[in-house]
């Protein structure tokens, strides 16, 4: 059997083949805000299963991002940056083990500010 891309696949393949690296950032950075608004839904349905593999995938986007920085020509923006990630990615770690929406929102907030400032300097 073979696998086809349905048109929302094929887009969004294109979109990333063809992004800027401040584009891909963006990119990243809407991924893990999609996945911290799917947590909400989960942890208020009380979906365990679902809350942890969407945290999870959030967690692994931040982890790219991390692996993303350039230390030599970003300097202290990019140290901050690296504790910032670490620092969200150890709050969602909390959040996936209390289940507790607060958490999740408020580190869905600071990312779509990351991102607001990243689509800024675009």
């Amino acid at each position: 059997m073979m696998y086809q891309k349905n048109g929302s696949a094929i887009y969004k393949e294109n979109q990333i083949l063809n992004a800027s690296p401040k584009k891909l950032i963006v990119l990243l950075y809407e991924g893990c805000i999609k996945n911290l608004k799917l947590a909400e839904i989960h942890i208020t349905e009380k979906n365990i299963e679902k809350t942890n593999q969407v945290l999870i995938k959030a967690q692994d986007i931040l982890a790219e991002l991390m692996n993303t920085l350039d230390f030599e020509k970003g300097g202290e923006v990019a140290e901050n940056l690296y504790r910032m990630y670490e620092y969200l990615t150890s709050e969602l770690v909390k959040a996936n083990i209390s289940k507790n929406i607060e958490d999740v929102q408020r580190s869905r907030k600071l990312i779509e500010e990351l991102r607001d400032t990243w689509i800024e300097i675009e």
